[in-house]
């Protein structure tokens, strides 16, 4: 069993969380001994197709008709498209039509959680196919707490020692809660805010762009923009709070690397996290509003710490366990 690892444009992509998962993918299949090539020219038994762009749904029905098995990874679906880019409400109806049409293709479809393959399931042309939830993981042995990341991350970015200083990573979209992320700056003027990731201005909606342009002014904010695992991991070990605003998810690995690197976290409280407890492993905000109060309540003390009680749970996306599910999907669709 040879397994082909297709990903369209990954040097774009590469930066985003769409190419973190593919470089898990390729971790989780080394560890489990599974023979795999990213050359379309290689002798291969499986495609397992990551994009749904136009030459990734022509080469995947191509190698349908050779007789090729096709796991199809579904990474997105309308729900994390709608407010993530200029004129997205616009085209989300044509967007889902589109990756019905893709994810079709395959024999088995993988998407990363019970909660989109719920998703899935109600779109009609999907109904019928077979979608196993398998998450995208995380090398938990690398996001492990270490007490040095504090100062080094404070030193640097600059930071005094006596500052609080709250973390959000992610692409310039709405859906990320970039908007909310900066109108939190605005009002906590007393604590120093850092938001990690970047995407190009020109696709982003236009609250996200005055948003960023109002953040020139305020002197409690920074950008550094795409960074390397090792400085996210700094940054998570390194700061008093990481706030996840975002609307929408297929899986948010963020999280996880928060949880793993027992960081005290405030999350949107949106259905995807119903797997993390409020006040237990993570605390949840329902609105702008909310965020503000328990953000306040955290670094006033007045909320206990859940750091603890957060790494228990990113112990159930380990890496490990991401290959050997992959395998028995691998080992599925070859009898198919």
């Amino acid at each position: 069993m040879k397994v082909l690892l297709y990903t369209e444009g990954l040097k774009v992509i590469g930066v985003s969380g769409l190419g973190k998962a593919i470089k898990h993918q390729m971790k989780a299949l080394e560890l489990e001994n599974i023979p795999y090539t990213t050359d379309i020219n290689d002798t291969y038994d499986i495609a397992h197709i990551n994009t749904y762009f136009l030459k990734s749904y022509f080469f995947s029905k191509k190698l349908k008709k050779r007789g090729v098995k096709i796991v199809y990874h579904a990474h997105s679906t309308e729900e994390d498209y709608r407010d993530g880019f200029i004129f997205g409400h616009l085209t989300s109806k044509f967007f889902k039509w589109w990756i019905i049409k893709c994810y079709k293709v395959g024999d088995i479809i993988v998407t990363p959680t019970e909660y989109s393959k719920k998703i899935l399931q109600s779109y009609k042309g999907l109904e019928n196919k077979k979608i196993v939830a398998i998450s995208n993981g995380l090398e938990l042995d690398f996001f492990k707490p270490d007490k040095s990341y504090k100062e080094a991350f404070h030193k640097r970015y600059n930071y005094k020692k006596t500052d609080k200083i709250i973390v959000g990573i992610g692409i310039y979209s709405r859906r990320k809660g970039i908007v909310d992320f900066v109108e939190l700056a605005k009002r906590l003027k007393e604590y120093q805010f850092i938001w990690f990731g970047s995407s190009p201005l020109a696709a982003a909606t236009p609250d996200v762009k005055k948003a960023l342009k109002e953040a020139k002014d305020l002197p409690n904010i920074k950008f550094p923009g795409h960074v390397p695992r090792e400085l996210i991991r700094e940054a998570l070990g390194g700061c008093d709070l990481y706030l996840f605003p975002t609307y929408e998810e297929t899986e948010g690995i963020p999280i996880i690397e928060a949880c793993a690197m027992e960081t005290n976290t405030i999350v949107r409280d949106i259905p995807i996290f119903n797997y993390l407890t409020d006040g237990v492993n993570v605390y949840k905000a329902k609105d702008i509003d909310e965020f503000e109060k328990k953000t306040k309540m955290f670094l006033n003390g007045e909320l206990k710490s859940v750091s603890k009680g957060a790494r228990d749970i990113a112990k159930n996306f380990d890496i490990k366990t991401v290959g050997k599910k992959l395998k028995e999907v691998y080992l599925e669709v070859l009898k198919k």
